[in-house]
């Protein structure tokens, strides 16, 4: 997801303009999709409700941020009559991402209220910056209300409305403020001032409690508010009761000074700008700074940054400059002794994105060679292969020999192998668009009587490959006709790691001896062999173990986010029932594209719960990632997570779902009782999904709503269905509750 600059300075309100006019035609086709399916039926854009008093008899304030599993804040109890329903979906209540959510209130379940129609939509960037509310009047009973975007299903509640026992409270509640902290004998706050807000109310009871920072927007205030900057601070605040009746905001100020210090040196600082440039430097398409600043003595108090001749605002994240001109960045920072680094600069331009290039390439082949009465060629083909693209230009050229594996066309390719052959071409421009394969198909007879050679398999691969390491040695022709790889034969049914290794060693001897090979390249083969897993348990079916029950295989995999799996002793690994929190065990060995992946899973969740876990496929490498920091959201947010959950309530992606995108119910899944084992296939070809559950195909999944691409854009993949053509595998950790334990994880390419 795209990180969005703090508010521009008066120079770049151009730049904010077309953002936000951007983010609001996206808020809109989505609110307008939502519409198409039945999910709204009108978009409840209302006016706000003034401050210190209620447009209606009670107000009622939900509010969300960046996470999709619930909302940040949300009322549980009201009263019947008249109401003033809030969302606020903005960067003051936490949403860093300008990532848009809904308050949707369910009408079509028999279980709760439906009298009560509301959808609203929201995002930081929309006209009203994400703060939107409708008036409506509620009955005695239960409301249920959920986000009805994909993926975000477990945000959801329900609101219980009494019959009015409070309905006669019409008096706010009492609030008071207290800052507390060392003093120094100005009455300054030393490091630090802690603010403790209270409410009461004698009436319905308090509903919510809120806060601000000087003009910042009001957020839930859960616990006392610790401020470091120094300065001077206005902390304003108010409360809600059960009845809607909302408290005049109040306000307290005091100054937070820096302890005593003799640091009289000012902090280091320094921006760099990033983005993809042109030939001559400039930055397509937007240009993103970033600043940092360290100070060793008393701390780095304020950083601030300016736009060409602009005011300085203060830095908060790094800052996205989209509209086409040549800027200056300047920036400066002050430690808490009140030391200032003086003003630096950072001078850089922003060109128009070029119009996307949609076009693919067009390749074309030749055929020569000395050919029979009947136009097969005699002894050998060679097949040349050209390519041509009037947009971005073509970035590589491909070939495939008899339906073998497209490998890179770096030159006239030669066949001599006496048979029937196809050879199929296609390239790739430097947009990303990849031609249609197409074939060309021809005969070769023998020449001069030469047999066709013996070969174990067929290779024509530039170097040796022994499984899919790739050892760089050029894979030459022997003098039996059969190239280095073909020889290897590492595609073979190895009855053992031990009898592989050993055939190995005797070819690459015989080959040392014939001078095919020197002494470098055939010890670099054998001690590839050697590190190979061909002809381990598992292998002999042409499915690569990834974890196989021991402490080695386990130690191949790589833990982030909350949670964890721990090895048992009988060859299978479960989640964590003591360490909180979300996250992933992965394997970051390599990517993976075409494959079939199988494992077994077993439902140890307690009680009568059942685990929610899931297989995560095709995700980007989860460390660094520029769109995603947190590394257990990176397989969510560019990956597919293939369900796992048997519970007949709650979450609607039952097993064998696509999450977010292709739900499965539990009928016809093949259930078995918890601490069952069973098998589970996740088979990935193209952009097909299969999944099976004991054999039986129980989901089938196209992601066809977008193009695949690779590497990743500036836009959130997740957003609109596409996703990565290769990537790496995981197995989810949900919750301490959500117990799930695996064995026998293994793939086999495709």
């Amino acid at each position: 997801m795209s990180l969005f600059a703090p508010a521009a300075p008066a120079t770049a309100r151009a730049v904010r303009r077309r953002r936000a006019a951007a983010r609001n035609a996206v808020t809109a086709l989505l609110a307008s999709l939502l519409m198409v399916v039945g999910l709204a039926s009108a978009p409840a854009y209302g006016q706000q409700p003034p401050a210190g008093g209620t447009a209606a008899a009670q107000l009622l304030r939900w509010t969300a941020g960046d996470d999709i599993t619930h909302y940040t804040s949300a009322p549980e109890t009201a009263v019947a009559g008249p109401a003033t329903i809030e969302f606020e979906n903005s960067e003051a209540t936490g949403n860093t991402t300008s990532m848009p959510h809904t308050l949707t209130f369910v009408t079509g379940d028999p279980d709760y209220n439906d009298d009560v129609n509301v959808n609203i939509l929201a995002n930081p960037s929309d006209a009203q910056g994400g703060k939107h509310s409708v008036e409506v009047t509620l009955t005695p009973g239960t409301y249920k209300y959920h986000c009805t975007i994909p993926g975000h299903a477990q945000m959801q509640g329900t609101l219980v409305v009494t019959d009015g026992g409070g309905g006669d409270d019409t008096t706010p509640p009492e609030t008071s403020a207290k800052v507390a902290g060392d003093q120094n004998a100005d009455g300054e706050y030393v490091g630090m001032a802690t603010v403790t807000v209270t409410a009461s109310d004698a009436g319905s009871g308090v509903n919510a409690v809120e806060y601000a920072l000087g003009d910042g927007g009001y957020q839930a205030y859960t616990e006392p508010v610790m401020v470091h900057e120094t300065g001077a601070h206005t902390f304003r605040y108010r409360a809600t009761d059960k009845a809607g009746n909302v408290a005049e905001e109040k306000t307290v100020e005091f100054t937070v000074v820096a302890p005593p210090t003799d640091d009289t040196t000012p902090p280091e600082t320094s921006a760099t700008v990033d983005g993809e440039q042109d030939a001559d430097g400039a930055y397509i398409g937007m240009a993103t700074v970033t600043v940092t600043a360290s100070d060793a003595g008393s701390g780095v108090n304020t950083v601030q940054y300016a736009l060409g001749d602009g005011e300085f605002q203060p830095y908060t994240a790094p800052v996205m400059v989209h509209e086409p001109g040549t800027y200056t960045f300047r920036y400066k920072a002050t430690d808490k002794a009140g030391n200032a680094a003086e003003t630096k600069s950072a001078e850089f331009t922003v060109v128009e994105q070029p119009e996307e290039d949609t076009t693919p390439p067009e390749t074309t082949a030749k055929t020569e060679g000395g050919t029979d009465s009947d136009g097969a060629y005699i002894g050998r083909a060679t097949v040349t292969v050209t390519a041509t693209d009037e947009e971005s230009g073509v970035d590589k050229v491909e070939y495939s020999l008899d339906g073998g594996p497209f490998l890179a066309y770096s030159g006239p390719v030669v066949v001599d192998r006496t048979g029937h052959h196809s050879v199929a071409h296609r390239a790739t421009d430097k947009a990303g668009n990849t031609s249609q394969a197409v074939s060309e198909s021809f005969d070769v007879v023998p020449g001069g009587g030469v047999p066709a050679p013996d070969c174990p398999e067929f290779d024509e691969r530039a170097t040796v490959f022994v499984g899919d390491a790739d050892t760089g040695v050029p894979n030459r022709m022997t003098k039996r006709r059969c190239t280095v790889g073909e020889l290897i034969e590492d595609e073979k049914d190895w009855s053992s790691h031990a009898l592989f290794v050993k055939h190995v060693t005797e070819v690459t001897g015989a080959l040392l001896k014939e001078k095919v090979l020197d002494s470098r390249e055939a010890e670099l083969i054998n001690r590839t062999a050697g590190d190979s897993e061909i002809g381990e348990p598992g292998q002999q079916t042409g499915y690569k173990q990834l974890f196989d029950g021991t402490k080695e295989s386990f130690e191949r995999w790589q833990h982030v986010g909350g949670g964890a799996f721990a090895l048992n002793g009988d060859g299978s690994m479960t989640s964590s029932t003591e360490t909180e929190g979300m996250g992933m065990l992965w394997y970051p060995k390599r990517k993976f594209a075409d494959y079939s992946l199988k494992l077994q899973f077993r439902d140890d969740a307690p009680g009568d719960g059942n685990a929610n876990s899931g297989v995560f496929a095709r995700f980007p490498y989860v460390h660094d990632n520029p769109e995603e920091p947190r590394p257990e959201w990176v397989a969510i947010k560019f990956g597919h997570e293939l369900q796992i959950l048997d519970k007949p309530d709650g979450d609607m992606y039952k097993t064998g779902s696509v999450y977010g995108f292709d739900r499965v119910g539990l009928g016809g899944a093949g259930v078995t009782p918890k601490g069952t084992w069973n098998d589970y296939e996740v088979k990935v070809v193209g952009q097909h999904y299969s999944v099976y559950r004991n054999g039986e195909l129980i989901n089938e999944f196209d992601n066809g709503r977008g193009q695949v691409f690779e590497p990743p854009r500036d836009d959130d993949p997740g957003t609109d269905g596409r996703r990565y053509a290769s990537g790496y595998i995981g197995l989810q950790v949900h919750s301490v509750t959500d117990v799930i334990s695996y064995r026998d994880v293994r793939i086999k390419e495709l």
